[in-house]
């Protein structure tokens, strides 16, 4: 089947900062439902429905799924996608634990470039569009992993290198020195959405404009407590309701609820569903160029997609949703 011809050409672009690369509004992200043991008929219809919905981003990390998502994706570029690579943003990560002993996590030289040989190994690729280093070293020098990821680009082994869940004077001493190493940073990702405004509040998409990066943000759906999922309660199969999952059942309180159902309420008086209230509500920040969305399901991504319909916000709108869920 070729993808190209049946492509949905209402996707918005945007350009991520003041690089050339565009990025599609919403982008697929392989954090969950990517990994050993899921079921793989299902992961090729999320990418091949994702594409053909013109997300043409998707994103990974060495650990996710302990390097079975870069795995499974690797595989279904290669039997799905063969011809398309031109049209795909693929981007991974590293520097969360991936082996064991003194190098197998963080932000040495020596972890970053395995780290980005294992992930291409498993991807089946040449080279990755972006390539982040997933989370700030307390102890690694900054000098040294911006060196390493600023090689990775002069080995051909990345387009464009990035950084995630930086903040602050190390976003902005990363930045500087990936510009002075000649790799200039495309972009930040950040956790981002209506009850976790701290990328937008700590200043640091402020100081991504400045710089001229970007931003991608990822948890937009606040680990689906944005959605209708938890408009009745706490379902029993849910994240809240599960141990060891992200979202900590003692947070969903009464009055947290009751809250969702109010930015439900706004959300239907605009047309769509709570989830794509949310996602809009993202876009809505500058600089973010991109929103990463998980699904399980490819009617998810299709619904999601619809979201991009209406964008706008009114000030009456902003200024509800401000006082349901500002700090």
């Amino acid at each position: 089947m070729n993808y190209s011809e049946t492509r949905n050409e209402t996707m918005l672009y945007n350009r991520v900062g003041r690089s050339g690369l565009k990025l599609p509004a919403i982008s697929l992200g392989m954090w969950h439902n990517f990994g050993e043991g899921e079921n793989l008929a299902n992961q090729a219809a999320l990418l091949r429905t994702a594409f053909d919905a013109g997300i043409t981003h998707f994103d990974l990390a060495d650990n996710y799924g302990g390097g079975f998502a870069e795995v499974n994706v690797g595989n279904m570029l290669k039997s799905d996608f063969e011809g398309h690579r031109d049209e795909l943003v693929i981007s991974t990560k590293a520097g969360h634990r991936m082996w064991s002993g003194p190098y197998g996590d963080w932000g040495s030289r020596k972890h970053i470039m395995a780290g980005i040989d294992q992930s291409l190994e498993r991807l089946q690729l040449d080279y990755v569009d972006i390539f982040y280093h997933h989370r700030p070293d307390p102890e690694t020098p900054m000098e040294e992993t911006a060196q390493a990821l600023a090689d990775v680009v002069r080995q051909g082994k990345a387009l464009y290198v990035g950084i995630s869940n930086y903040y602050g004077a190390p976003s902005r001493r990363m930045v500087a020195l990936l510009k002075e190493f000649g790799a200039p940073c495309l972009l930040n990702q950040l956790p981002f959405n209506m009850f976790d405004r701290n990328a937008a509040e700590s200043g640091e998409f402020q100081g991504l404009v400045e710089d001229g990066v970007g931003a991608i943000t990822f948890s937009p759906l606040a680990q689906g407590l944005l959605s209708a999922r938890y408009l009745h309660g706490v379902p029993a199969d849910s994240r809240a309701a599960t141990e060891g999952t992200c979202l900590d059942r003692e947070r969903v309180s009464d009055e947290l609820l009751e809250k969702v159902r109010a930015l439900n309420e706004i959300a239907r008086q605009r047309g769509q569903s709570l989830a794509q209230m949310a996602l809009c509500w993202n876009l809505d920040f500058a600089p973010v160029a991109s929103v990463l969305i998980g699904a399980s399901r490819p009617e998810q991504l299709v619904e999601n997609t619809k979201a991009l319909e209406n964008r706008t916000f009114s000030g009456e709108e902003r200024s509800l949703i401000d006082s349901l869920t500002a700090a």
